[in-house]
């Protein structure tokens, strides 16, 4: 994990990093206040913690669905995090044109789940020289992201976030997890996401962030590399996924826990020399 903008983990030394922040930017001032709190807790624990917000939102349930600022005033807002608070920043893309829009100013840029296997949007994530992070899709089988990966090159990291299971419900495998590290890149579990229930929410998704920790502790179990939390200072009044929204006082809580889980793992020895010892 050789990201040039991490202070605190590297390839020799990996530890646990965070991508976290609000589903989306509700205001200048919201975003802001969310990023100032993430960077205290950043240096306070000794973190990496990359801030993630989404300038626009183009797969909602209901098109009467708050979808963000839109492309242009939603960069500026970014950019305006970076500048005051240091976080490396990601943000969603969905088609070419955000990824090069989006390339000059985040750090890392995100392909979402459903849009996993468009070669061009892959492509041209690449292409910007940033990290890409492809969010595997809840149709995906695990190891076949390796294709996704090929299209967004060496910078690539995959991150899971449920596996659809019937209606409004999803399941996480994290059987998967250990497939997609075979792959060779970086593995990202998104707790928040994979509570979701899609749709049930009579135009909106609904999801129970009760689970989400639960679930974290589990993926770090499994050798996940990051964790990927949307936060929100009071997700009950969220304009787009408060019900598997972390709270942010909740999240600056755990966040020393579950860096701790992450360096226990890793004294344990890797985990395929784990399973030979549990099978003898």
């Amino acid at each position: 994990m050789n990201a040039p903008f991490f202070r605190h983990t590297t390839h020799k030394s990996p530890r646990l990093f965070f991508i976290a922040g609000p589903c989306v930017i509700e205001s200048e001032k919201s975003c802001l206040e969310i990023a100032r709190r993430l960077a205290l807790l950043s240096s306070n624990i000794a973190v990496d913690i990359v801030f993630k917000a989404s300038f626009y939102k183009a797969n909602r349930t209901s098109e009467k669905s708050f979808r963000g600022p839109g492309r242009a005033k939603g960069l500026k807002i970014l950019e305006k995090v970076k500048s005051a608070f240091g976080l490396a920043l990601l943000t969603d893309v969905h088609g070419p044109e955000d990824a090069r829009e989006a390339g000059d100013i985040v750090d890392v840029v995100q392909i979402p789940a459903l849009l996993c296997r468009q070669t061009d949007l892959l492509t041209a994530a690449r292409k910007t020289g940033k990290f890409v992070n492809i969010k595997k899709g809840q149709f995906m089988a695990p190891l076949d992201m390796r294709f996704a990966v090929e299209k967004a090159g060496a910078r690539a990291w995959l991150t899971e976030r449920g596996t659809f299971f019937g209606y409004n419900r999803l399941v996480v495998d994290f059987a998967g997890l250990r497939a997609m590290k075979k792959i060779g890149v970086p593995v990202i579990f998104d707790a928040t996401h994979s509570v979701q229930n899609p749709g049930a929410g009579n135009g909106k998704s609904l999801g129970d962030r009760e689970m989400a920790m639960p679930l974290a502790l589990a993926a770090l179990c499994t050798g996940a590399d990051g964790l990927f939390f949307e936060v929100h200072p009071d997700p009950e009044r969220a304009l787009c996924d408060g019900p598997n929204s972390l709270y942010l006082d909740a999240f600056e809580r755990w966040a020393p826990r579950l860096i701790e889980l992450h360096a226990t793992m890793r004294t344990w020895g890797p985990i395929e020399a784990r399973q030979s010892r549990f099978s003898k």
